[in-house]
């Protein structure tokens, strides 16, 4: 594994933006992800195996639920500095920060804002130091972009109710200790509950034969008559608000964390072009070399920039539904072109483990389609600014 040579490139001097707390937490996490992910990534990737051993690392950098208040086991940090942790994750490999936006936006998250009480004191501090590790159960095999038409769903059965139903592609499934499942009731209500390893009839097959997100553990949650106590279903949330909400807070993570797997695509690129040399100088010298490096440090600073005011008007709890899909289609969809064309740049390079780029290409092939695909976070956005739905 080459040496992780990655230098941040911010050309608007976005960083005056950071308050001191941001920069100390940018510049630790960025240090743990060159010193115990990188030099590991691409050989975990390469076999298609998910770095366990980092989990307890990724707690002890607050990554797991940042922005959970102390008295629940999180940092009580504000959105930005959320968004700061999984864009430097994001930097090192997607699946790592696939690994940790699950665990703080779509496992904590809900726990936090719909759970009970009880809920929260079994489970948050736990989540928070990687004791335990969370998945979200909502995409099924045959609903994926309509989560409405779920037919996974449970009936009461006095002070428990029996859960059946399946879902799939659910990052962390293979080693999670609980799940947060979405599902029906006989009366057509979507209820949020947490389901636990080990509760009869539950089981996490994984998913084999993956081209992206090779790092990251993936699979399916089954429910074959699952005895779930009442007690776990969260009593504060009914309806698609649940599920969406927790969306929202993902796809907002994703919008800072694929800037990071542009950054390190562009970083990587630029310094390849400054060395490799053609007919007698650094092909960096070159005119279209030149147009594709200012193209992709222009369409990263447009996305630092988004990506601020997104998490400015998150603290301030004015971020809309829509404004976070916005950042996370343009974000997303902007790391992967840069990936494709930084790979260019190294032309037969680009495609050898020995640079991060073409994992990057294909995690971030994942990426633009899962929490939303790119084609409708193009649709909420239609959708807002003309009143119209396209939906149906």
């Amino acid at each position: 594994m080459a040496a992780d040579k990655f230098e941040f490139h911010d050309y608007y001097l976005t960083e005056e933006l950071l308050t001191e707390e941001h920069r100390l937490i940018r510049e630790t996490v960025r240090a743990w992800v060159k010193k115990e992910l990188s030099p590991v990534i691409e050989d975990y990737a390469q076999r298609a195996d998910f770095p366990k051993h980092l989990i307890p690392g990724l707690a002890e950098i607050g990554a797991f639920g940042p922005y959970i208040p102390a008295e629940y086991g999180g940092s009580g940090l504000d959105q930005i500095a959320y968004g700061i942790i999984m864009q430097e994750l994001e930097r090192g490999d997607s699946g790592i920060r696939s690994t940790a936006s699950v665990q703080s936006s779509l496992v904590m998250y809900p726990i936090y804002s719909f759970g009970s009480e009880e809920q929260k004191r079994k489970y948050l501090p736990k989540l928070a130091k990687g004791e335990m590790m969370g998945s979200f159960g909502l995409t099924e095999p045959n609903q994926g972009s309509d989560p409405g038409g779920m037919t996974t769903w449970f009936k009461d059965e006095g002070d428990h109710v029996i859960l059946n139903g399946a879902k799939m592609w659910i990052s962390n499934a293979p080693f999670c200790d609980i799940a947060v499942v979405w599902a029906k009731s006989e009366a057509g209500e979507i209820h949020g509950m947490v389901v636990e390893r080990g509760m009869e009839g539950f089981s996490t097959p994984e998913t084999h034969s993956k081209w992206s997100l090779r790092a990251s553990a993936t699979g399916e949650l089954v429910f074959d008559n699952v005895k779930v106590p009442k007690e776990n279903i969260f009593p504060n949330v009914k309806g698609l608000k649940g599920p969406l909400s927790c969306l929202n807070s993902a796809r907002y993570g994703i919008s800072w964390g694929a800037i990071g797997a542009a950054l390190d695509c562009y970083d990587t690129a630029l310094r390849y072009s400054k060395e490799r040399m053609q007919f007698g100088r650094p092909i960096a010298g070159f005119q279209l070399q030149q147009k594709k490096l200012a193209e992709m440090i222009t369409e990263i600073t447009k996305a630092q920039l988004l990506t601020w005011r997104l998490g400015v008007l998150k603290n301030e709890n004015r971020a809309t539904p829509a404004q976070i899909s916005m950042a996370k289609r343009n974000n997303v969809n902007m790391a992967l072109e840069i990936a494709r064309e930084a790979r260019q740049i190294l032309g037969a390079m680009g495609i050898i483990g020995e640079y991060s780029i073409m994992r990057h290409m294909m995690n971030l092939e994942s990426v633009v389609t899962y929490e939303g695909t790119h084609d409708i976070h193009l649709l909420i956005t239609g959708m807002d600014i003309t009143g119209l739905n396209a939906f149906k």
